[in-house]
Parts: structure tokens; C-alpha cells; sequence
């Protein structure tokens, strides 16, 4: 038998060798998701003699032009033999690919009794929720196989919203991380491996006009395909939020918080939530949100249990901590007087040690400014910069910020359901409300140099005048 040699890139490599129970690989188009799947799976099988594994897409048609022409392809026949009256494929050593499809969610039931020891989704979000969550049960088998499923999409279709909940909310790329279902029960490891067409050094060397193709869509396509942007939806109000932009790595630790940065804390409080923001601004009047506390009503966790006042207080000290904050901003209705005590809450949260700053702010002005400030443009060295920028440990900012809809009542302003996203987004918008402005030096006044003249003798008698200079 001749040996294989596969050229591939460094992202299907770490989609190959991905240590997750599940992974998904993918973003903008051209990035070699196919290939890479078909690369994962003949390696696997060749691994693991007498494995068994499954690759979907919504309708076979789909799978007779892409993952099947893989095979058929690039294997020889002593290697693998497909059977197209059963859609399966099978190796000499006994492993067996089969190509399934599920146009329908009742198409579920037709794999009842299968077990795999890998289940492949190409195009995952192409798929429902329900499609993908059965299918686990599924994996399993006698063999001491190590078992996963693995995926590859594009952002955009009926599944975009519930694949971007699992794989990208949660962490940044390229970071295991643990996994729980909707009632809070661990389910496993995942991992997301983004991938663009300029990852994919083979295609970019050899059809040039893919990438100027992808350059002409519309700017919806464009954020999805080219990009691989997966924070966009109809009706989104921030459409100019990309995460390749705006979030960045931590750029220092508390052990090394510069000096020449001033910091300031927003938050938005209820009984149902807390969300606190720590905001540093750099040099040059750029924004950086360096870290987050959130507590809040639906939280995708299960954590949320409600903090009075005096546990918010203690949440936003333990936020503060190793900071020199100059100002707490929080919203007006914190200053309102309670009937039973007298008090507000804002004095409440002094008396626990955390003085509020009052904002008042229009929600739509408010809204439009945070909108400009995200704004994407040109750097000195023809990169794509934006005043504000966000640290990858704000996951909950992260995935709020860009979820928020448009008002179906005003177009300038954020819809206020559902409520649950609105309160990270709500917290920055007061951050620039209340954050001191860059001191602008008033023109000076014209300046005047007197000196005293004697005047020539005149018709009106003897005196001095004076006489600017």
C-alpha cells in the first residue's frame, strides 16, 4: 500500500490534534474546513482499527459534492472502499465512515441504534439545536476509542444563534474550556478554532480571485464569510461590533498595572443583577474595559442567585482590588429614597464603602455615543483599530454587547428585552456618561503691553492717554 502525504495548514493540524470532547473549527469561508474534517477522519480511522465514525450534512446531495469527493478522491481503493447504496465507506482495517444527513428533525430517529465512536457536523449551523444535542447520545461503543464530536461552519443559518452560545460566548479561540447544558450539569470539554481564507495557504496561492470575490460582498457576507464574524443578526444595534477588533488580550496583570492609565468603575444594580465594569483609560483617550462582575437574571451559568446591596458593595470592591479608581458610575434611580427607611440605595452602597457617582444620560444619545466610540477604522500602519476595546476576560460584555437589538418603536435607541443583555451594555453606556472629558485649554484672551505717552499738545488741553501696543 502506498503512503499518504497530505499537505494542510496549521489550523486543520490543531483541528486534528484538538484535546476536547467537542470542537468546532471554522468562521469565514476558504478556510479548509471540509478538508479538514476529511484529513481528522482517515487519520482516526487509520489509529483506531475497527472505529466507527459518521460525517453530516443537512441533505446528502450536499454530501456527494464536498465531504464524499474527498474521499473518493484521495484514497486509494486498496485503502478505502465506498458503498453509495449505503452511504458508507469502509477501510482495510475495519474502520467504517459512514455520510449521513438530517433534512428534518424527525431524521434524528433514523440513527436511534448507531453508536459512533466520532460524530462529524459539516456546516454545524446549518443544523437545530435538537439535531445536535441527540446525536450524543449516539457516541458511545465498547471499543476503548477516545470519543468526540467534531465540527466545521461558517457563521450565518438556523443554527447560528445556539452554536454561538456552545462554542463562542463562553471563551476566546483556541481555548479549552468546560461545557454544562441549560440546567447547569458538566457535559465535557469544548473548543473553538477559528479559521480564514488567508489561514489557508493553498487556496490563497492558487485561485487569487477567491479572496477578491469574498472582498465584493455586501457587508453582512462580507463580516460573515470574510471575516467570520459571528456577533451579527438582523435587527442588531451595534452591527459594527468584530470581535477580531474590539477584544484583545490583557495587556498587563494586577502585579503590573501601568501607571499613566486612570481607571473608573460603572455599574448597573438591581435585586435581579449586578453588572460592574472596570474601564481604564490609556493615553491618547483610548478606552479599555480591563475586567467585569456580573451576576444577573438568566445568567447562561446557572450562577445567578441576587445580591443585596452589601454583597454587590463587597463584589465591587473585590472588582476594585489593586486599582486606584478615581469614580463609581451608577444610573439616577439608585438615588431614589425608600419609603420603609429613608434611604436610597446609592447611600446604602456608601455606607458599605462604595461611594456611586450619579450619571444622567439620554438613552439615545447615550447609546449613539457608545456606537461611535466602537466605530472600526484605519490605524497608522493600515490596520483596523477603534477607541474602545474590550479584554477577553469579559465574557459577559462580550456576549451581551453585540446581542442587543434595535427598538422596534425608535431606531437610535436598544430594545430593553430581553432584559438579561442589556445590563453590561447598560453599565459602559453610563461609564460615558459620567467619565471626565479631556480638558480643552480655553483661547487665551488678547493680550495688551501699555506704556504712557506724552501726547502732542492739542486744541482739548494737556493729558495722557493711553495707548495699546
Amino acid at each position: 500500500m502506498r503512503q499518504l502525504n497530505f499537505q494542510y495548514t496549521k489550523r486543520q493540524e490543531q483541528f486534528v490534534f484538538a484535546d476536547a470532547d467537542e470542537v468546532l473549527y471554522g468562521g469565514a469561508a476558504g478556510g479548509g474546513k471540509s478538508f479538514g474534517q476529511f484529513l481528522d477522519a482517515v487519520i482516526y480511522a487509520g489509529k483506531y482499527p475497527g472505529s466507527r465514525q459518521i460525517i453530516f450534512r443537512r441533505t446528502f446531495p450536499e454530501l456527494e459534492q464536498s465531504i464524499i469527493r474527498y474521499f473518493e478522491g484521495n484514497l486509494p481503493r486498496e485503502l478505502f472502499k465506498y458503498n453509495a447504496s449505503k452511504h458508507s465507506g469502509k477501510f482495510n482495517n475495519g474502520s467504517i465512515i459512514d455520510f449521513g444527513y438530517m433534512d428534518k428533525e424527525a431524521d434524528v430517529y433514523r440513527y436511534q441504534g448507531a453508536e459512533y465512536d466520532v460524530i462529524r457536523f459539516d456546516e454545524l449551523t446549518h443544523f437545530t439545536e435538537f439535531m445536535y444535542i441527540y446525536m450524543f447520545s449516539r457516541l458511545r461503543g465498547t471499543a476503548p476509542f477516545p470519543r468526540s464530536i467534531k465540527s466545521s461552519t461558517n457563521p450565518g443559518g438556523v443554527g447560528h444563534t445556539w452554536v454561538k452560545e456552545r462554542f463562542i460566548d463562553p471563551a476566546p479561540p483556541d481555548t479549552v474550556f468546560e461545557g454544562y447544558n441549560k440546567k447547569g450539569i458538566y457535559t465535557g470539554t469544548r473548543i473553538f478554532i477559528p479559521a480564514k481564507v488567508q489561514d489557508n495557504a493553498f487556496l490563497m496561492e492558487n485561485d487569487e480571485g477567491y479572496l477578491r470575490n469574498l472582498e465584493t460582498l455586501d457587508d453582512r457576507n462580507k463580516k460573515a464569510l470574510l471575516y467570520g464574524e459571528w456577533d451579527l443578526f438582523d435587527g442588531q444595534y451595534f452591527d459594527n461590533f468584530e470581535r477580531e477588533v474590539h477584544v484583545v488580550d490583557p495587556l498587563f496583570t494586577k502585579g503590573n498595572i501601568p501607571s499613566d492609565w486612570q481607571f473608573y468603575v460603572a455599574i448597573d444594580y438591581g435585586l435581579d443583577m449586578l453588572a460592574a465594569l472596570l474601564v481604564g483609560v490609556a493615553p491618547g483617550n483610548k478606552f479599555y474595559v480591563v475586567d467585569e462582575f456580573y451576576d444577573g437574571n438568566q445568567h447562561p451559568d446557572g450562577e445567578h442567585k441576587g445580591l443585596i446591596v452589601s454583597e454587590a458593595a463587597a463584589a465591587i470592591k473585590g472588582l476594585m482590588a489593586g486599582y486606584t479608581v478615581r469614580s463609581i458610575f451608577a444610573p439616577p434611580d439608585l438615588w431614589g429614597k425608600s419609603r420603609d427607611t429613608g434611604k436610597s440605595i446609592a447611600e446604602v452602597f456608601r455606607e458599605n464603602g462604595v461611594p456611586l457617582r450619579q450619571v444622567k444620560s439620554s438613552r439615545v444619545a447615550g447609546w449613539l455615543h457608545l456606537k461611535e466610540m466602537l466605530q472600526v477604522k484605519t490605524d497608522e500602519q493600515g490596520g483596523r483599530t477603534a477607541d474602545l476595546k474590550i479584554f477577553s476576560c469579559c465574557r459577559h460584555l462580550i456576549r451581551t454587547l453585540p446581542a442587543v437589538a434595535v427598538d422596534p418603536h425608535d431606531p437610535n435607541d436598544v430594545a430593553t428585552e430581553p432584559h438579561e443583555l442589556t445590563h453590561a451594555p447598560d453599565a459602559l453606556r453610563y461609564f460615558f456618561a459620567g467619565r471626565p472629558r479631556e480638558k480643552t485649554m480655553p483661547k487665551p484672551a488678547p493680550r495688551y503691553d501699555f506704556e504712557f505717552q506724552r501726547p502732542k499738545p492739542h486744541a482739548g488741553g494737556k493729558g495722557r492717554r493711553i495707548k495699546p501696543i
